[in-house]
């Protein structure tokens, strides 16, 4: 349990880190999560309302899409706010290479951008892709996975 608070408060930092830490492309145009009246919306790099405030929590743009909730559910909305995978998830994560963690029930599997599940949940946790590799979680046991979902790295202590 301790791994996984852990675990949430390093992803935490890294997502706050990397929205603020963005290249200047057409990618990272810059919109930014903003909380108000209760609700998150986002604002753009001079403060002006871009996507009016209406999602239970939001989370950073990666890849032109954004994890936002819903009532209980998390799905991805585009820089227009509009929704491209519907909330159906219970939880999400930004996509790297393409791919996105996502909590179905208890377990993590990947999406890619149609929403489609490329990698079945079947992990206690899966991180973010870099350079073709994410770590995940089973048993409270490290392994890595490439982006078909094969280990390349079975989990161990």
């Amino acid at each position: 349990m301790k791994k996984a608070i852990f675990l949430f408060i390093c992803f935490a930092v890294l997502a706050l880190i990397s929205c603020g830490q963005q290249k200047k492309t057409e990618e990272s145009v810059g919109l930014f999560p903003i909380k108000q009246n209760g609700k998150y919306g986002y604002i753009d790099n001079s403060g002006k309302i871009v996507i009016n405030a209406q999602f239970d929590k939001a989370d950073c743009f990666s890849e032109g899409l954004a994890a936002v909730k819903i009532r209980d559910r998390w799905g991805y909305i585009d820089k227009k706010g509009n929704k491209v995978i519907k909330p159906q998830f219970d939880r999400a994560w930004p996509f790297k290479e393409g791919l996105a963690p996502v909590k179905i029930g208890e377990k993590w599997g990947c999406i890619d951008k149609t929403g489609s599940v490329v990698i079945n949940p079947q992990f206690d946790y899966v991180g973010l892709f870099i350079h073709g590799l994410a770590e995940v979680y089973v048993d409270k046991k490290l392994g890595y996975i490439d982006k078909t979902g094969k280990y390349v790295w079975k989990p161990t202590e």
